[in-house]
């Protein structure tokens, strides 16, 4: 029951961040995730692609044949099927200092800002995604191997969707750990924290794992081509696959906003005892000056 409640708890929290970024008109954050995503996805179909494979002679020149093309694949599996963890690590300072804005409006109240805390911020959030990738690997290892050998078409075993539940909690996870170091817990605090609020855990990184796997055929936005012969169809075409690629471009805005609302009507980040209140800060800052 508990898990429903926080599941639907972190649920709300994205309808609540939209009306956030729609009142603070924080549209043009969006553009800096949609750039990235495409070169990231770019480069992966790159290499999936127009890989070169080099000419053999022997048996030794075969073997690192082989591995030269399962570490091209490696990069390009990589690339594409942990884009969204890929744009995590990339925008961290980013998504950090998006999370602390959100919590100075929520909260009146702010860090004192430190380049050493910043790194380590940044450092942490790298770790936490490292981490999650090797256990959502480990994880789709497993289930996969159990649907191999129970069903012919493993995507179409039950179990097979667990991958999707587990996905959602470990990128959940990876925008709610920003908010817990802030609170100075650490890892094995905010593994804690997490899993004793699984739900709205999943309930975040669900949203961010839907928006970007919408459809969108990034051809379709520069394919003229027909435009003579169906014009109207061509505009649509191009509306649509535009109005996808914003739906992905947003996710990760909206995951950590959406992640600090949650955890702030959650946990009250007011009480946090880092923070402090801006007139405190401001007339330190005045001092200083003095």
């Amino acid at each position: 029951m508990r898990f429903f409640k926080n599941l639907l708890f972190g649920f709300k929290a994205y309808i609540k961040a939209i009306k956030f970024i729609i009142k603070h008109k924080w549209y043009w954050y969006l553009a800096i995730p949609a750039a990235l995503m495409l070169i990231i996805y770019k480069l992966g179909e790159m290499v999936m692609e127009h890989h070169v494979i080099p000419k053999v002679d022997n048996v030794n020149e075969i073997v690192w044949s082989m591995i030269y093309i399962m570490f091209e694949i490696a990069v390009a599996v990589l690339l594409m099927k942990f884009a969204k963890y890929l744009v995590v690590i990339i925008l961290s300072p980013l998504l950090s200092a998006l999370s602390m804005k959100t919590e100075k409006i929520l909260t009146g109240r702010v860090y004192p800002w430190e380049f050493k805390q910043l790194v380590k911020d940044i450092k942490r959030a790298m770790k936490i995604v490292v981490r999650n990738i090797m256990w959502e690997t480990l994880f789709l290892i497993i289930l996969l191997s159990v649907s191999y050998i129970g069903w012919d078409d493993p995507a179409k075993s039950p179990i097979f969707y667990i991958t999707y539940a587990i996905g959602f909690f470990y990128y959940g996870f990876g925008f709610l750990d920003y908010i817990n170091e802030r609170r100075r817990l650490d890892m094995d605090q905010s593994i804690t924290f997490v899993r004793d609020h699984r739900g709205m855990t999943i309930a975040i990184g669900a949203v961010y794992s839907v928006l970007l796997l919408v459809p969108v055929d990034l051809g379709a936005l520069f394919d003229w081509s027909n435009f003579n012969n169906d014009a109207m169809g061509t505009i649509g075409t191009f509306i649509l696959h535009l109005s996808l690629w914003l739906c992905a471009s947003a996710a990760p805005i909206l995951a950590i906003v959406a992640a600090t609302i949650a955890m702030h009507d959650l946990v009250d980040l007011s009480t946090n005892e880092y923070s402090q209140k801006i007139d405190v800060l401001e007339e330190k800052d005045y001092k200083d000056e003095e």
